[in-house]
């Protein structure tokens, strides 16, 4: 695993249209058109996935453990959203990361998240032995 080549500074973003289906009325929030703050972390996710992606090993993968977000501003239907991530601390395995979401008009958000590296394999023997013990 080449945890050395995850080091602060890393970047990546991600960038979204705004649709009917991303908006907060669609999950259930009657009169509220504006982007989810679920879509919304999503979005930031994936930047910080794009950051690391190209560092990890094979048998590596992320999983997310932490979001902190500050959802600032309202975005309609038909913006695009991006995010823009930058890896900010490395300890062992857990990644912590700075994210900021804009736009085109002004910034939308601020978090903080934080992600782990884990074992591919074992991680996904663990998920499919809690899954075998619920239908056992």
């Amino acid at each position: 695993m080449p945890l050395a080549d995850l080091v602060p500074g890393l970047g990546g973003q991600a960038a979204a249209l705004v649709r009917p289906q991303d908006l907060a009325s669609a999950y259930g929030n009657p009169g509220v058109d504006v982007l989810s703050s679920m879509t919304l972390m999503t979005l930031l996710e994936q930047a910080a996935i794009a950051a690391i992606t190209p560092h990890l090993g094979p048998e590596d993968m992320t999983v997310g453990a932490r979001m902190e977000m500050d959802h600032l501003a309202p975005t309609p239907a038909g913006l695009t959203v991006t995010a823009v991530a930058q890896l900010t601390e490395v300890k062992g395995r857990k990644l912590v990361f700075a994210i900021v979401a804009q736009d085109g008009v002004e910034e939308v958000c601020r978090a903080l998240h934080v992600r782990f590296v884990v074992d591919r394999p074992k991680f996904l023997a663990g998920v499919a032995a809690k899954a075998a013990r619920v239908r056992g």
